[in-house]
């Protein structure tokens, strides 16, 4: 991908313009990410304090009980957000829902274990394991390009 910014006194808000030769999945994707509102960080909260949390340093989000976690190196916040709320916060270049319940973080996984029939379980750099559920599989092999 070519990218190119000019910078012209004349225009007085960004002005973004995608030339392609055909409308691509990646292409959508960033015009979603352009367009949305959203911010990209989640708040999450630890010990009655507010922190921002940045998409990088989100490892995956779960929900426990009725919680919605987040996991990063620094521990497990909470989270005011449904799953699906977080999910499209996230960027889904690099987030992928495993599960109804979890979304994990692709630049943090160590790797995909696919000799279970039926699932696949992941595991994450830290160690932390986690099982995708079979309705996902076929989601997370088309995501892996197997």
């Amino acid at each position: 991908m070519q990218i190119e910014v000019k910078i012209d006194g004349a225009y007085k808000e960004p002005k973004v313009v995608i030339w392609t030769d055909a409308m691509t999945g990646e292409i959508e994707a960033l015009i979603k990410r352009l367009s949305s509102e959203h911010p990209s960080c989640l708040a999450g909260i630890r010990e009655q304090k507010l922190r921002l949390l940045e998409p990088e340093d989100i490892w995956r989000v779960y929900t426990a009980g009725q919680k919605v976690l987040a996991q990063t190196p620094d521990g497990e916040y909470v989270l005011r957000l449904r799953l699906y709320e977080a999910e499209e916060r996230l960027p889904r270049s690099e987030f992928l829902r495993i599960s109804h319940g979890e979304i994990i973080n692709m630049r943090k996984v160590k790797n995909f274990d696919i000799s279970l029939a039926g699932t696949i379980c992941v595991t994450l750099l830290d160690g932390t394991m986690a099982y995708a559920s079979r309705r996902y599989v076929s989601k997370i092999k088309r995501a892996l390009g197997i």
